[in-house]
Formats: structure tokens, C-alpha cells, sequence
């Protein structure tokens, strides 16, 4: 393997501006990465490696990792990759296999004085669990919905009782307080899909996946230095939240298959390629590139929908443990798997973000008009007994396309955490048996200790890099009081 790391003291082409930024002169282009020393030197050469490949796509205008950047199939994890929009590309190696995965939270009118019996707490979760299958291949509990409905138009494609504020304009957040509620595109690329992918991802709408998927309960801790934006938002100390983490399910996975194909071909008709076979791109106005672009915006809409439907289970959740008050509104939707035109400095762009979340500052135009003023929020996970942030966008961010960490980033592979990580560890992180305990849906442990907090890297370091580097601030801190996993 090429040793891409610099050294700092005897590379010229090594330069760092700030504690938390440096720009990596590699041979095919530069990389910017935003990340304290240690996380950087952490990340291993082989993130390097995988940057010169994708620097070698034609006509890339920019590309950087956040902190969490670590090795995926054919990118990493972590990056934000720009072409012009009339001479670039599309990859969906770039994209990611689960498009669209992203992260909702909902407020409710509770506090963590309500959750503080851990039976409550269990409760709690058993209720979910019995609206939201868990298992990966488990068939969903909307077989009412039309799929081409939500397909063609996300979230305006659900019949009006599954967005019951919808047409409520005092409370209508769940349409308006979203990073997109319909993304458009031409809808013949729809055709392409073969029927009986249909009918899987019909099953899927409204279920959570495996994986790194989740559903948290969560106290509120609102960070002094933006208080101010915490109680426009509607945050409060002690408040419980709910964040969810899904994407599109069987319908992205049928994306990938059909378009994985079509890409390779082109690429082949073309000439193109990098270092490494598993990279994959076409011209924005080739077939192939038109047709991804297209229905990797179906699989939006579905990953939008799919977590507004969950949220609408947990809700109906809610109001079985704790009685018909019990209240659960929309604080925002994104997501950190995708690509799409954005205008920067006046410029029309086509930009991708793989494990990588939007952040806008106050004022910048392309806010949902609820968050015009203040910014929106920008939604991070961390790992199963650690904290999650809710976070909002800096001017600074502009440097970086406005993009920032998507949660805290694997350290170790889930193969690598079953033969490292103890159950008992696991069982300690959580704080099981303590009147503390995170409570979660799996009596055994082992069938999510590839999950664990020790899988992945410290989150408060990934998010003092954020802020250090001057892309966004915290708003609250989430602290997880039960959390509902996939298998």
C-alpha cells in the first residue's frame, strides 16, 4: 500500500491551518479533512488510499472527510464530494448503499422525571416493539399505503390520517419541518425497477432495519451558549425526545442493484475507472447517471416517509403508556446519504455527502422557512450509551459545503467487536441493573454487541472537532434513557 500519511515535520505537501483542518495534497488531488490531530492520525492510511481513488473521477471540484470518516465500500464513511453540475458526476459509491439514511427527532411534553421508573421504561419499549418490527426481513404494519404513491411524492403521498397535523396549520410540522418532504424527479425511471423488488419494499415501509438503525428515548440538555436557539427550537432541560435512524430499506437496495449494473457498463463503454474496482461513477448526462440520479431520489422520498411512519408508531406508543396527552411533534428530518443541485457562491453544484450531515447557518436561504432565522437542526448520533447532539450550522461551514459528521464513526469492525468486546463491557456501558440502566429491546446482548459504545469512537471528540474547526455549535445534548435496535 502507497504511504499516503504525511508527516508533518518533513512533508511540503503537508499543511495544517488550524488544530482541527488540514489539507492533504495527495498525488490525484487535495483532501480536506476537519479533525483534531488524534482522530485524524486514528483514521489509518487506508482513508487516504481510498481519497486519491476517488479524487481520480474526473473533473471534482472538492472533496474532505469529517471526524468520524472511516473505510466503506468503495468511500469512506464521512465524505463530501462536489462536481459542477454541468460537467460532473454521479457515483453511488459516494451515495452510499442505504440512500437516504438519515435521523429524525420529535419532541414530546415530557420529562425525564416521567421515564425515571425503569419499568415505565420497559413499558415503554414494549410498546414500540409491538408497532415497529425489528427484525431485518419482518413485513411492515402499512399495507395500506400505496408504494408509487410515496415514491412519486414522500411524505405528500401518505393517505391524511398518517399525517394527522398535516392539514392543521398551527401544528402542520410534519411537512414543513423537514430538510425535503418531496423530492422530484422524472418518475419514468421508476419502470426500470423490476415487480417483485416492488413488493419487498412495499413490506419494509415503516420498519427500522438492522445494522446501526435505532430508536432512542432520550433526555434534553440544553448547552448554554446557544440557549437562545434551544428555546426558539422548543427545547427545554430534562425534555424527552425521540431520534430515529433509517433509510430506504429493500426500495434503496433495489436502487443499487438496478443502477449498479447500468453504471459499471457506462463506465466500461467509457474508459473509466479509478484504483479500485469497487468505485463507482458515470456522467450526469449519461443514461445511466439520469437514471440513478432519478431514483436514488425515489429512495429519499421512501427513507423520509419511512421514518415519518415509524414516528407515527412511536407516537401511538406514547399515548398507550402514558395516556392521550402525551404529545410527540416533528423538531426536524435529514439525512446524511444522498446527492443532489445546490447552489454555492452563486454557483450550481451537484454535491454528495456519504455519512455526512447538512448543517445550515442562520440566515442562509435554503433553511425550511421555520428555521430561516435560527438555522436548522442538524441531527447526531452517537452509539448506544453515549450521548447524541442536536447541533446548528456556522457560518464557517460554508468551507466545507456546509457538511459535518453524521454521528461518531466505527473504530472497529463488527466482526473485530465480537472478538474484542465482552458482553459484561457491553452490559456495563448501558448500565444494566442500575436504576440508571438504558433500557433496550434485547434480553441478549449478543445479538447486538457489534453495536456496542466500544465499536465506535469517542463522540464528544468528533463533535469537539466540529466546533472546533468552526463548522456548527451544540444546541442541546440527548442523553439515552431506551433505545429499540434492529437485527
Amino acid at each position: 500500500m502507497h504511504d499516503y500519511f504525511p508527516n508533518e515535520r518533513n512533508d511540503p505537501n503537508y499543511m495544517s491551518t488550524t488544530p482541527y483542518y488540514r489539507r492533504i495534497d495527495l498525488p490525484a488531488g487535495d483532501l480536506h479533512v476537519f479533525a483534531a490531530d488524534d482522530l485524524f492520525h486514528a483514521m489509518g492510511a487506508k482513508v487516504l488510499e481510498m481519497a486519491n481513488n476517488n479524487l481520480q473521477i474526473p473533473n471534482i471540484r472538492y472533496m474532505s472527510y469529517t471526524p468520524d470518516a472511516h473505510v466503506g465500500v468503495g468511500t469512506c464513511i464521512g465524505t463530501t464530494a462536489v462536481w459542477g453540475a454541468g460537467d460532473g458526476f454521479v457515483s453511488p459509491s459516494i451515495v452510499g448503499s442505504d440512500i437516504g439514511c438519515g435521523m429524525r427527532v420529535h419532541l414530546t411534553n415530557l420529562d425525564a422525571a416521567d421515564l425515571r421508573d425503569v419499568k415505565v421504561r420497559r413499558k415503554l419499549v414494549k410498546a414500540i416493539e409491538k408497532r415497529i418490527p425489528v427484525e431485518n426481513h419482518a413485513r411492515g404494519f402499512f399495507s395500506d399505503i400505496r408504494l408509487d404513491d410515496v415514491l412519486r411524492k414522500g411524505l405528500h403521498g401518505l393517505p391524511n390520517k398518517y399525517v394527522p397535523d398535516g392539514y392543521t396549520p398551527r401544528k402542520a410540522t410534519s411537512l414543513t419541518h423537514v430538510e425535503c418532504s418531496r423530492f422530484r424527479y422524472e418518475e419514468d425511471a421508476l419502470n426500470r425497477i423490476p415487480e417483485p423488488l416492488w413488493h419487498r419494499a412495499h413490506r419494509q415501509l415503516g420498519t427500522l432495519g438492522g445494522g446501526n438503525h435505532f430508536i432512542e428515548i432520550q433526555a434534553l440538555e440544553t448547552d448554554e451558549a446557544n440557549r437562545g436557539i434551544a428555546e426558539r427550537w422548543g427545547l427545554r432541560d430534562g425534555q424527552v425526545a425521540v431520534m430515529i435512524h433509517s433509510g430506504s430499506r429493500a426500495w434503496g437496495g433495489a436502487v443499487n442493484q438496478y443502477s449498479g449494473s447500468e453504471v459499471a457498463k457506462t463506465m466500461h463503454r467509457l474508459g473509466l475507472g479509478t484504483g479500485d474496482p469497487k468505485l463507482a461513477f458515470a456522467p450526469l448526462g449519461s443514461d445511466a447517471g439520469r437514471t440513478y440520479t432519478a431514483l436514488m431520489k425515489s429512495a429519499l422520498n421512501f427513507a423520509v416517509a419511512n421514518r415519518h411512519l415509524m414516528a407515527y408508531a412511536v407516537r401511538d406508543a406514547f399515548k398507550e403508556v402514558f395516556g392521550t396527552q402525551a404529545e410527540l411533534r416533528t423538531l426536524y428530518d435529514l439525512m446524511h446519504n444522498y446527492a443532489g443541485e445546490e447552489s454555492h457562491g452563486g454557483e450550481e453544484l451537484f454535491v454528495h455527502r456519504k455519512g455526512t450531515t447538512k448543517a445550515l447557518p442562520a440566515g442562509h436561504p435554503d433553511n425550511p422557512e421555520p428555521y430561516r432565522e435560527t438555522g436548522h437542526p442538524a441531527l447526531i448520533p452517537g452509539s448506544m450509551g453515549t450521548s447524541s447532539y442536536l447541533m446548528v450550522g456556522a457560518e464557517g461551514g460554508g468551507r466545507n459545503y456546509h457538511s459535518i459528521c453524521h454521528g461518531a464513526g466505527r473504530v472497529r469492525s463488527r466482526n473485530a467487536t465480537k472478538q474484542l468486546v465482552k458482553v459484561d463491557e457491553f452490559a456495563s456501558s448501558l448500565r444494566i441493573g442500575q436504576e440508571d440502566e438504558i433500557v433496550v429491546n434485547h434480553k441478549g446482548l449478543e445479538a447486538i454487541l457489534d453495536e456496542s459504545p466500544q465499536a465506535y469512537k469517542d463522540v464528544d471528540r468528533i463533535i469537539d472537532s466540529v466546533v472546533g474547526a468552526g463548522l456548527a455549535g451544540v444546541v442541546a445534548k440527548c442523553r439515552p434513557l431506551a433505545a429499540i435496535k434492529g437485527v
